[in-house]
């Protein structure tokens, strides 16, 4: 049996202005620093990171003794003319209106596809998993973004959901376990709980 924290990383400016920060490399801010380091968490045998530096720095607060792996697919998506704006700044925009109409589906312009996205994460995740079933590890976390953890479990979770109902506020996530057999069998995982800093 694998036992999964996936972990949102911790605040940054930019997610402070409710703005899409997806390709841009922004450092946590100094809130998102204190309220990581009020969190305990349970201890992992190996730590999968995305490559940006909100996740590398969320992951060196909450697991400083871990070994951290980084997985280029894990990046956060690229919202090309939306990313760094939030949703007030958008307002007038028509290509904005028509994803919004799209309930997300219709790719960024001039950025990422959510499909493509998706399945960026999930051969990332599948790799991982892969990875720890050959090497015998049974307690691993993944420090990544909001939309890698709502791809991955909006397309593994046994418990089917729509990608936007695995949405996680920043530090927090779910916990989720897998044995070789169900893997091997269905190459999917079971969420257990959510993450979120209250239990």
């Amino acid at each position: 049996m694998i036992k999964i924290a996936m972990i949102r990383h911790g605040k940054t400016y930019g997610n402070t202005l409710g703005r899409y920060i997806g390709v841009t490399d922004e450092p946590l801010c100094e809130e998102g620093k204190k309220e990581l380091e009020q969190r305990t968490m349970d201890t992992v045998e190996l730590l999968f990171v995305s490559p940006l530096k909100r996740c590398l720095e969320t992951a060196d607060i909450l697991y400083p003794y871990a070994k951290q792996v980084k997985i280029p697919e894990f990046a956060e998506c690229n919202f090309g003319e939306f990313e760094n704006k939030n949703y007030q700044e958008l307002s007038q925009s028509k290509a904005y209106q028509a994803w919004i109409d799209s309930n997300g589906t219709l790719p960024f312009p001039n950025g990422e596809s959510q499909e493509s996205f998706r399945k960026r994460s999930t051969t990332g995740f599948k790799r991982c998993i892969e990875q720890c079933l050959k090497e015998e590890i049974n307690e691993v976390a993944f420090v990544v973004h909001g939309g890698t953890i709502m791809s991955v479990l909006s397309s593994l979770a046994t418990k089917e959901k729509d990608y936007f109902c695995w949405q996680v506020k920043n530090a927090e996530g779910f916990l989720v376990e897998v044995t070789k057999e169900e893997w091997e069998n269905t190459r999917k995982v079971t969420v257990i709980k959510e993450i979120n800093g209250k239990e």
